[in-house]
C-alpha cells in the first residue's frame, strides 16, 4: 500500500467534533497550503451551477480567483467542475493556456500575480460536490508525490464533507445552506426571465455578459437587479 502523503494524513487526523462545514473547508485548505507548496486554496460547492458558493478561501487572492471564474464562466475551476477531472496549469501565462481561457487569463494577469493553478473536483462516486482550487505565484507543476497526495486529499475531503451530515442534501444540511447563499443570483435570474421573457439559462448568460462588459462581479450585478437599480431590456448587453 502506498504511503499516505502529508495532506491526506493531516485530513485524517482532524477532530471534527464541533467543526461546521466552513470550518472543515478551512482546515482542508490550510492543510493543502502547508504541505503542497502552493500559496493559497479555496473550496467551492456546486461549482458549475447557479447556486455556486465559495465555502472557504485562504486569502483575498484565492477568493478573487473564485469570483473571476464564476463571473467569466471559464478557468481551471470551471473546467474541473464540468468535466469531473483534475485540471493542472503549471503556467497560466503560457500561450497554450491564454488561448484556452483568454478572458480569464487576461483578468488574472491584470489583477493578481498568480502563475499556476490546480483544480481538483471533490467527487465521491456519482456525487460531484464542488472543486478544491490551489494557486501558486511562481510557475511550475506539482511533483509526483504532491500530485498523488493532492488527488488522495481531494477524495478524502469529499468523503469528510459528505459525512458532515447524515443526509447532506436534506433540510438544514450544508448543501441546503449553500443553495441559500446564492439566493440573490437566483432571484436576479428570475427577474431577468420576467423582464425579457427568456429561459433561465439565457437570463443567467445575460447577467454574466453585463458583468463582463462592466468589469464587475456577477454577485454585484445580481444585487443591482434585485434592488431594481438595473432593469434589463432586449437591446442592452
Amino acid at each position: 500500500m502506498a504511503e499516505l502523503g502529508p495532506v491526506t494524513r493531516a485530513l485524517l487526523g482532524f477532530g471534527r467534533d464541533g467543526t461546521d462545514e466552513r470550518g472543515l473547508a478551512g482546515l482542508i485548505c490550510s492543510a493543502c497550503v502547508q504541505s503542497l507548496d502552493v500559496d493559497g486554496a479555496a473550496i467551492s460547492l456546486l461549482t458549475a451551477s447557479v447556486s455556486r458558493e465559495t465555502l472557504w478561501a485562504t486569502d483575498a487572492t484565492a477568493e478573487l480567483l473564485e469570483d473571476l471564474q464564476f463571473t467569466l464562466y471559464e478557468g481551471a475551476c470551471m473546467e474541473a467542475a464540468t468535466t469531473g477531472r483534475p485540471v493542472l496549469v503549471p503556467d497560466l501565462h503560457h500561450a497554450t493556456e491564454t488561448s484556452r481561457w483568454p478572458i480569464f487569463a487576461a483578468a488574472v494577469a491584470e489583477q493578481t500575480d498568480v502563475c499556476a493553478l490546480f483544480a481538483l473536483p471533490l467527487q465521491w462516486g456519482p456525487v460531484n460536490l464542488g472543486v478544491l482550487d490551489l494557486y501558486r505565484v511562481t510557475p511550475g507543476g506539482l511533483s509526483d508525490v504532491q500530485w498523488h497526495d493532492a488527488l488522495a486529499s481531494a477524495d478524502t475531503a469529499a468523503l469528510m464533507m459528505l459525512g458532515q451530515r447524515t443526509d447532506p442534501a436534506g433540510p438544514d444540511g450544508w448543501l441546503d445552506q449553500a443553495l441559500g447563499h446564492r439566493a440573490e443570483i437566483h432571484q436576479a435570474t428570475g427577474m431577468v426571465v420576467a423582464q425579457l421573457r427568456i429561459k433561465p439559462t439565457d437570463a443567467l448568460a445575460r447577467l454574466r455578459a453585463h458583468a463582463f462588459a462592466g468589469q464587475r462581479l456577477l454577485i454585484d450585478v445580481a444585487h443591482d437587479v434585485v434592488e431594481r437599480r438595473l432593469v434589463f431590456t432586449p437591446h442592452m448587453t
